[in-house]
């Protein structure tokens, strides 16, 4: 039975990047994946997804933010590789909603640079984006689009060239905590480690049950809307976007291909049992308030999608994420419940995560993502 320092279960977003920071410290690690690196079948695909520094769901993640924009940046060092792009980004909502007041309080507490705009100021500098005359937007210019298959790739790729081993194709059926270390059964064979990080994504639930804390997985659809307009072009300045609407949230990003712009409701989505038989079938309900959105707030698009694709949503209950060691296994680490909102962080967490494995501690300020707070 082959043995190494860390296994990590996942090779996804949060595991590809745990691979990479254990690898360069010298650590020996397997990752193990049912998938190959940058799959569609979890929540880590889709061609872009936003990063943000001016964090409205919780100002403290802001310290994490500023250090996953240097891993970020180290990163696209180590892979020659264009992996993110600041097109900025533009949130839209009640100037006492939840979106707008909590990203001027993240950056007031951080001195972070936004812009508030009346619904007036926005159109006439974001002609593509419609404004209720009645809501206030918020412009972050640091924020853009990270490149997310290719993002996953490149820290598989750099945790390789480190001397990681990496495994696609493998069935994880169970682990095991012992007071020498944690052992992995799998499909094809057994393998131990002084120490095991899960970061399994929508599957995390299946080797996480003893946590005590419910994960609820909701299935998310995204449109691509095809449109010639320049407003909506990322290489013409498009931003990313948000809207806080009384029906719902719903975010995209600037078109960067004939595709055109990316577009999708953040609030919602189906509970799905079974993410890995799921048949990802057309929701014509989803699709019209999607598109009904777009309609009302994005003119210069084409309602008839180009392309679509599903991901999902790993929900916690407070929606934001469990990092933690295991509370019943001493050897075991575990990042999960990223509720939608979590590859932004993906690089942060797995430094965290080595840090845990390697050293039994971080300098990172992560108390408040631990499940001390169910307790």
């Amino acid at each position: 039975m082959s043995t190494y320092d860390a296994i990590v279960l996942g090779t996804g977003g949060v595991g590809s990047a745990a691979c990479w920071q254990l690898a360069r410290r010298g650590a020996r690690v397997l990752g193990l994946d049912r998938f190959p690196a940058g799959h569609d079948r979890g929540s880590s695909h889709g061609e872009t997804r936003i990063i943000r520094q001016a964090y409205f769901e919780h100002a403290d993640y802001v310290p994490l933010l500023r250090r996953a924009y240097e891993l970020w940046g180290e990163l696209e060092e180590k892979v020659d590789d264009k992996l993110f792009s600041q097109v900025g980004l533009l949130q839209i909502g009640p100037r006492e909603g939840a979106v707008v007041s909590g990203v001027l309080q993240a950056a007031e507490l951080h001195s972070l640079d936004v812009e508030l705009l009346t619904a007036t100021e926005s159109e006439r500098r974001f002609s593509g984006f419609r404004v209720p005359a009645e809501m206030h937007a918020v412009y972050e210019r640091r924020a853009g689009l990270l490149y997310v298959e290719r993002c996953v790739q490149a820290h598989c790729a750099a945790a390789i060239d480190c001397g990681a081993e990496l495994r696609s194709g493998v069935n994880v059926l169970s682990w095991q905590d012992s007071a020498a270390g944690v052992t992995v059964r799998t499909d094809q064979g057994e393998f131990s480690a002084a120490k095991l990080i899960v970061t399994a994504g929508p599957w995390a639930g299946d080797f996480l049950r003893a946590i005590n804390v419910p994960l609820i997985v909701r299935r998310k659809h995204i449109y691509w809307l095809p449109t010639a307009q320049p407003e909506y072009q990322a290489a013409h300045g498009a931003p990313a976007y948000l809207y806080e609407l009384p029906h719902g949230v719903f975010y995209g990003l600037p078109a960067i291909n004939e595709r055109g712009l990316k577009c999708g409701e953040h609030s919602g989505g189906q509970v799905v049992t079974d993410p890995l038989h799921e048949a990802r079938l057309l929701d014509p309900a989803d699709q019209d308030r999607v598109l009904t959105f777009a309609r009302d707030y994005l003119p210069g698009v084409s309602l008839t999608p180009a392309h679509r694709s599903v991901c999902f949503y790993t929900m916690s209950p407070d929606e934001n994420f469990l990092l933690d060691r295991h509370p019943q296994a001493e050897h075991v680490f575990f990042a999960a419940g990223l509720s939608g909102h979590g590859f932004k962080f993906t690089g942060v967490l797995g430094e965290v995560l080595a840090d845990w494995a390697l050293t039994e501690r971080t300098k990172l300020p992560v108390e408040f993502l631990s499940l001390a707070r169910f307790h």
